[in-house]
């Protein structure tokens, strides 16, 4: 299904068109990112496990990750995201009537996550709270969510939030990028006063393709790597921004900035180049280098960079992926509330540049991989 600002289409076509049923208009009012401070180098793993620096830091382009500290967990840095969102969008905790947390790694398998951060906000009991799970792109499914709420006229406020301690073995090629991290949007009703970016547009696009996956009693999650490059990431992620930019009547040199899932380094440039994106539309919103991939908040941790440097008008495209498969695509407006509400909460750059290295044996101890030591 696409929607356009606030318009649904249905699957009904029309000449091979999209019928359009305008619906009301829908703005981000303000935006939170939460990054642990402690970091893993890429290179403490490559000498633990033997491997070549070609193979992993210089291929992945990631030279360290974000490490969730021993009292941190998904829903602590999804709470901390949320707060910083709700302090930019300068509305009471209380007005928010719907909370979507997207995350494959939960605190509890059976207990909510929302519920808990909706008690830690002082947003209960007036609320409706889920969890959602679709790989990495969870947290857009949230902002589907939260988007259609609104627009429908159903509730006034939503928040939107993306959050994961990525799993992975030891020793196992996720272990070099699984990373840590959380991001929230504040989704409302557009208002002049308070809106930071007007959400254009969103356009979905799915299929089952088994790149990635985890069984109800496996601790660690598997990867079919013949799946995971060119019938995974790039024909969804390449797919669907092409088909979304097609139904928009947009081209690459339209857009100020584009943000894509950050898996690694590579994959996201190559997508951009395919395109016909430059480096710098991309590069403001490229995390993954010094953070690591944070799954579910990859791709709106990259929107939040975006927002703390962008300018009223600038438009953003964002495309999510998740494995499974599928991704979820936005056009997004800037508009002029976004100056003055950047300097209200953290900026994701302050939480980059903080940072405390730890070793493989803190890491494991952390993630308890490893019991007695």
């Amino acid at each position: 299904m696409l929607h356009l600002g606030g318009f649904v289409a249905d699957t009904i076509k029309t000449n091979e068109k999209l019928v359009m049923r305008p619906l009301r208009k829908v703005g981000i009012l303000g935006w939170g990112a939460y990054i642990p401070r402690y970091r893993l180098k890429i290179q403490e793993l490559i000498d633990i496990w033997g491997e070549s620096k070609e193979r992993f830091e210089l291929n992945l382009g990631i030279s360290e990750k974000a490490v969730a500290g021993p009292d941190e967990d998904t829903t602590t840095i999804a709470t901390e995201a949320v707060k910083n969102a709700i302090s930019r969008a300068q509305i009471s905790p209380q007005d928010l009537r719907a909370i979507f947390v997207g995350t494959e790694s939960p605190t509890y398998a059976v207990k909510p996550t929302g519920t808990i951060i909706a008690e830690a906000i002082n947003a209960a009991p007036n609320i409706l709270a889920s969890d959602l799970e679709f790989a990495c792109k969870a947290g857009t499914e949230a902002m589907e969510c939260c988007l259609g709420l609104v627009s429908s006229g159903m509730i006034k406020y939503g928040v939107a939030v993306g959050a994961d301690v990525a799993q992975s073995r030891p020793g196992d090629e996720l272990e070099f990028s699984a990373a840590a991290g959380g991001a929230a949007l504040i989704i409302g009703t557009k208002d002049s006063d308070k809106t930071v970016a007007t959400i254009e547009a969103s356009y979905s696009y799915c299929t089952d393709t088994p790149d990635f996956w985890r069984r109800p009693t496996q601790i660690y999650p598997r990867h079919g790597e013949t799946f995971t490059g060119e019938p995974g990431y790039f024909s969804h992620t390449i797919n669907c921004a092409r088909i979304f930019m097609n139904e928009l009547g947009l081209k690459s040199s339209d857009l100020t900035y584009v943000i894509f899932h950050q898996p690694n380094g590579k994959f996201p440039l190559r997508a951009a180049n395919s395109l016909g994106f430059t480096q710098k539309q991309i590069e403001p919103g490229l995390l993954v280098s010094n953070v690591g991939n944070t799954y579910s908040a990859s791709a709106m941790l990259g929107l939040t960079a975006i927002l703390e440097v962008a300018e009223p008008n600038d438009k953003i495209l964002m495309v999510s992926y998740g494995s499974g498969a599928g991704s979820d695509a936005f056009y997004i407006i800037v508009e002029d509330g976004v100056e003055e509400k950047r300097g209200l909460a953290s900026k994701i750059s302050e939480y980059i540049s903080r940072k405390k290295y730890i070793d493989y044996i803190t890491y494991l101890r952390w993630r308890k991989l490893i019991k007695g030591i």
